[in-house]
């Protein structure tokens, strides 16, 4: 079959945090459980969304990336926000990522609380002026 045996394991471990979250008390991932994005930083600057995807994609199925990236250049900020398919694997990314060496950078992981894709130009236009007049103000 398709799936490899790190599949099962992550599946595994899923079944079991459920296990366990459903025994206790609210943990602090609940109040993230409607959220599936988690936020990344401190990413190396060369990595690609496709290199993202590659190591996130170890405890869960990655359907969104959001690579933030300098407009004019293209050019990697180093951090962005991954949706993943199902909410659990951002807890376990959340838990067995943050804080590692990735690429000679240590990332930092955490959940998003309202992480929402800006699809609309408007807003995106909106967002432009403002960073313009910002930038405006903020010449030396």
């Amino acid at each position: 079959g398709s799936f490899s045996n790190d599949t099962m394991n992550v599946v595994k471990e899923i079944q079991r945090i459920n296990e366990k979250e459903s025994g206790s008390k609210t943990s602090w991932h609940d109040k993230y459980k409607h959220s599936a994005y988690i936020f990344i930083g401190g990413l190396n600057y060369g990595m690609t969304e496709g290199d993202i995807i590659t190591v996130f994609s170890q405890y869960g199925e990655v359907v969104d990336i959001n690579l933030a990236r300098e407009k004019s250049t293209g050019k990697s900020k180093g951090f962005c926000f991954l949706a993943y398919e199902d909410q659990r694997s951002t807890v376990l990314a959340v838990d067995n990522f943050n804080g590692i060496k990735l690429c000679d950078r240590t990332i930092r992981v955490d959940h998003c609380d309202d992480y929402r894709h800006i699809d609309s130009d408007e807003e995106e236009e909106k967002k432009k002026k403002r960073k313009e007049e910002e930038g405006r103000r903020r010449r030396y």
